[in-house]
């Protein structure tokens, strides 16, 4: 990769360097997924909001669909990424099955598909960011909140076993005394006889638990190296063993 991107480096040259530049030539030459994920946690999670009281999700199975990035603060917001590599071909499908469980939906697009999008999108409540060629977030089209689509069923199938355990200990005072065959059903019995804002409002709650990063000071990382850390949930040793091979000296190409 070192060769392929032409990077330069001597005996002192750290893997903290390398890792750096090959991420400012992605900057420039190749703005992947990843390049889009880690520029939305840096700018809209790290730089915008405090990590503490912020939630942020990836890969986020919703109907048919996978939301590529997710910001829970005092609302949830969907992120779907179309980076200049990618088309529009399932967009429309895709935000279909994100307004099932979510209410504020979001694209992120480069400045060479942002005229399109917007296009596209300019009757509809979504909002549209561009990630423009400088690397910044503009935010050109404003999210509408939008709760007709939402799906009690579908957002029951988000939460995991303790997520809806919790919800329903909020509702009474027990967990359903039925068989394991039937204890699935029950459940969701319970939380789909629940108006849609009180379930929406008892999910959210649940979601913002998850990925919570009280203990990890991702200023310290580097910035390359943000959403991997954070979406691994690295621990305490692993961000020392991090350090510790980012400061080593690079061995060479492979």
């Amino acid at each position: 990769m070192v060769r392929r991107y032409q990077i330069s480096y001597d005996d002192d040259t750290k893997n903290e360097t390398i890792i750096s530049e090959i991420y400012h030539y992605l900057g420039k030459s190749y703005r992947n997924e990843y390049f889009y994920k880690n520029s939305l946690l840096n700018k809209l999670i790290i730089g915008a909001h405090r990590i503490n009281t912020t939630t942020a999700l990836t890969e986020v199975p919703v109907a048919k669909s996978k939301a590529d990035f997710i910001m829970i603060n005092g609302k949830a917001v969907v992120y779907e990424i179309k980076t200049e590599l990618d088309a529009f071909d399932r967009l429309e499908s895709q935000l279909s099955d994100y307004y099932k469980a979510f209410d504020h939906v979001c694209v992120v697009t480069s400045q060479e598909q942002a005229e399109d999008l917007l296009s596209k999108l300019a009757n509809t409540p979504v909002g549209v960011y561009i990630l423009s060629d400088r690397n910044t977030l503009q935010k050109v089209k404003e999210p509408e909140i939008y709760r007709e689509k939402l799906d009690k069923e579908v957002i029951f199938k988000i939460l995991n076993k303790p997520e809806y355990e919790n919800i329903v200990l909020q509702i009474q005072d027990h967990l359903p005394d039925v068989t394991p065959v039937k204890y699935y059903r029950e459940c969701k019995k319970i939380l789909c006889d629940l108006s849609i804002d009180e379930l929406y409002d008892l999910f959210l709650k649940e979601l913002k638990k998850r990925n919570r990063m009280d203990k990890i000071d991702l200023y310290n990382i580097p910035y390359a190296l943000r959403f991997l850390v954070y979406f691994s949930r690295f621990h305490e040793q692993e961000i020392e063993q991090l350090d510790e091979y980012l400061n080593k000296p690079f061995e060479g190409a492979v």
